[in-house]
């Protein structure tokens, strides 16, 4: 098992598969699991490529959910090893995607084939969802292909996305829910001017740093056991020409909100509009909404992941929401239960990302008691 999750793994992060490109990584998983008995949905849409992979026609169903893209590498020459040659180095695997997430691709490939080569008549379904959008503008991946599934009435009962949970030890930590993200691009608008002559023209700047504060300052929610409070961050501000003797006529810049269950994208929407209507300036402001905060806080999954983990490490896991989105936030709402379990993150999206080589295996172990706990 090491060696083939290993194998797999290198040939993955070979392929340059940066976002919304798939270089032939799912025709690989593709080849590896027609063999197993799963039929093969290619489901191409615009400019994202996705794949839909299922072996059973009845329920429950499993799936293993991810994706083959992977960020850009940055400067290749500031990487110690070339950033799309997987290479190996005192017990570590080096090269974009090892650990987000084509470690964890291998992993499922591997458990997969060793769980049904044991339970060829297992129960239920095994299904793989795989888009090459994730790290993109997640358009024309998951999204779509759930719209697809839904269309058809073809439901997930249990989905285990390969992101790279883990923060010291595989397995540390798994993310049984997400928070809820909004982020608001706003234009506000002045009257340009010369800066000698400040009542001839309408700082921008200066009219809309007051509600800037309060938006920061505002307490949103306290959170709830699962999820942390609401957080306000402001990520660009632009305005000026550049000269410093000109009162700029203009002002742009973008927000995100982090939510919790505790609050709403309309209340929020209906808060920040009634900070900004306070201040009295001319303002444009855009929504765009990147999902709805879900939580899988008990079950089966749950329990299966748990008790995997503990059998093939020893170690207790915790459950956390923290962190970013991913796709889970389009899966959730089908009524699937959904957690996220993967390799260490302390590398990812960074030059020299790598995964610890044993850990793969262990990762490919985890993931095959899942399956025996839930289908065998």
């Amino acid at each position: 098992m090491s060696c083939e999750v290993l194998a797999l793994t290198e040939e993955l992060i070979n392929r340059q598969s940066v976002t919304p490109e798939d270089a032939g990584c799912q025709q690989l998983m593709a080849e590896y699991l027609a063999p197993l008995g799963f039929d093969i949905e290619s489901m191409v849409f615009d400019d994202t490529t996705n794949m839909w992979a299922r072996k059973g026609a009845s329920g429950p169903v499993f799936c293993f959910a991810g994706h083959t893209d992977v960020v850009p590498s940055g400067p290749a020459e500031k990487w110690t090893f070339p950033p799309f040659t997987a290479t190996q180095h005192e017990g570590q695997l080096y090269g974009r995607g090892a650990a987000d997430m084509k470690g964890s691709l291998a992993a499922m490939l591997v458990a997969t084939k060793a769980f049904v080569t044991k339970h060829p008549e297992h129960t239920g379904s095994i299904a793989f969802l795989i888009t090459s959008d994730e790290e993109g503008p997640f358009i024309n991946g998951t999204t779509r292909v759930i719209d697809t599934l839904e269309a058809r009435n073809e439901k997930m009962t249990w989905c285990l996305v390969g992101e790279p949970s883990s923060t010291t030890l595989i397995g540390d930590v798994v993310k049984n829910g997400r928070r809820g993200s909004l982020t608001g691009d706003i234009t506000v608008k002045g009257v340009q001017g010369h800066v000698a002559y400040p009542h001839l023209a309408k700082n921008p700047i200066h009219l809309s740093a007051p509600a800037f504060a309060e938006l920061v300052q505002t307490h949103w929610d306290n959170g709830n056991a699962s999820f942390p409070p609401t957080s306000f961050q402001v990520s660009n501000i632009n305005s000026g020409t550049g000269a410093g003797n000109v009162i700029p006529g203009d002002l742009s810049a973008c927000f995100n909100f982090r939510f919790s269950t505790e609050v709403t994208d309309k209340q929020l929407i209906e808060r920040v509009t009634s900070i900004l209507d306070k201040y009295d300036f001319d303002y444009h402001i855009g929504w765009t909404f990147n999902g709805q905060p879900f939580l899988t806080d008990s079950g089966k999954l749950v329990e299966a992941t748990q008790g995997a983990i503990k059998d093939v490490t020893g170690r207790e896991t915790e459950l956390s929401t923290a962190g970013g989105t991913s796709d889970g936030r389009f899966i959730a709402p089908t009524g699937a239960q959904v957690i996220e379990l993967g390799p260490v993150n302390a590398t990812i999206h960074k030059i020299d990302e790598n995964v610890n080589i044993k850990d793969l295996a262990e990762l490919a172990k985890i993931y095959e008691g899942i399956l025996q706990r839930l289908l065998a």
